[in-house]
């Protein structure tokens, strides 16, 4: 009984690795085993930069917020206090926002909260 190897499937497998491997250099785009490791590792570094795009946001936002509150005569964690203890719930991205774009505002909330 002849060896039955679904050819189908396999070059399917390998079409759609391929099509990711698009535009790199090289080898990694025509060569299939280089280009299947090249697109693994490229698939963990977007995941792993996934998780890193939503550190450096929080990073920033609270920056941004850190300078405009001290502009106000506080600090970060003293302002992050006291709005908990006011029970205002407003995250970080708002927070900054407010900040940047809206100063009055932001000065008002700080204002309110000493």
């Amino acid at each position: 009984m002849p060896r039955s190897v679904n050819a189908v499937a396999s070059k399917a497998r390998r079409k759609k690795i391929l099509k990711q491997a698009k535009g790199f250099y090289g080898k990694r785009k025509n060569v299939f085993t280089v280009a299947k490791n090249i697109v693994e590792k490229g698939m963990t570094y977007s995941y792993v930069g996934r998780k890193l795009k939503k550190r450096e946001y929080r990073r920033l936002w609270i920056a941004r917020i850190n300078a405009a509150v001290r502009a106000e005569g506080l600090t970060y964690s003293q302002f992050i206090h006291k709005l908990s203890e006011k029970g205002i719930d407003l995250d970080r991205k708002v927070l900054a926002d407010l900040a940047m774009n809206n100063p009055e505002t932001f000065k008002n909330l700080v204002g309110s909260v000493k």
